[in-house]
């Protein structure tokens, strides 16, 4: 209960076990061959998401819950409006919050200003589980402050459900980006529902086709909705990153400075 009560012990707990049993699992079945030593991958990449921790927490973590406090208190929002409470309240929660997620997933691809702080996390070349601690922290910061805040007045989610939610979509971000494939019967059979890592490659190639589609992150069907699932071809997933930007790819001094720069 201690560490469910406290959001930042139950939000590590849950990034810290996924990451650890992800990064075991794609170093026993690994779907393609390492170009760069995980070593140095996991080491970037983790001290990269420290860095955003650092600054999500000093800068935004108070107000977003003071926001969800007051937001909760007040009643505001669809889920209140509707009655909903309990297990209902957190599944319903989880599907709209999710559907919202999708949303800004592809509004960074399709809206400029927001693209130059994403493509930080696309220009990984090799993706792997942890490709998903990489996110510019202007990326962050803009998701915590303004686009979470927006969400959370619209739907009124109780603070156990953007709990389970934050837990889920993280848990969803790291299966995804994990090094591993399945047979076809059971990708198929998983990829009814959620997204795969198969699937979410696609999403990392050179490739438009597949690069400028595939936004969903927990469930896949929001894909299949709004036009935009695209079947991953063999031989698109054996480039992935951007086109520029690949000899830089681990550098903090690139990945820092790319939102404002041409570099890639």
């Amino acid at each position: 209960m201690l560490m469910f009560n406290n959001p930042k012990i139950f939000t590590l707990a849950a990034t810290v076990t996924g990451l650890a049993l992800m990064f075991t699992i794609e170093s026993i079945f690994p779907a393609r061959s390492w170009q760069t030593p995980r070593k140095r991958r996991l080491l970037f990449h983790a001290g990269l998401a420290l860095l955003n921790a650092a600054i999500i927490g000093l800068i935004a973590t108070a107000p977003l819950m003071l926001w969800i406090n007051l937001v909760h208190s007040r009643g505001w929002g669809i889920a209140p409006m509707l009655g909903l409470a309990g297990v209902v309240e957190i599944m319903a929660s989880l599907v709209v919050l999710d559907l919202f997620n999708y949303w800004w997933h592809r509004f960074n691809h399709q809206i400029h200003f927001l693209w130059r702080f994403h493509k930080v996390h696309h220009v990984d070349t090799h993706v792997d589980v942890t490709t998903s601690l990489r996110f510019h922290p202007g990326e962050l910061l803009i998701s915590t402050i303004i686009t979470k805040a927006i969400w959370f007045i619209i739907w009124g989610p109780s603070l156990t459900a953007i709990l389970i939610f934050q837990s889920a979509i993280t848990a969803a971000s790291q299966f995804h980006h994990t090094n591993i494939d399945f047979t076809d019967t059971v990708e198929n059979a998983i990829r009814k529902i959620i997204v795969t890592p198969r699937y979410h490659a696609g999403h990392h190639t050179v490739s438009k086709r597949t690069a400028q589609a595939n936004y969903g992150t927990i469930f896949i069907f929001w894909d299949k909705i709004f036009g935009s699932y695209q079947e991953p071809v063999m031989e698109e997933l054996k480039t992935l990153g951007l086109r520029r930007g690949r000899e830089s790819d681990l550098s903090y001094a690139s990945t820092l400075r790319a939102p404002f720069s041409s570099e890639y």
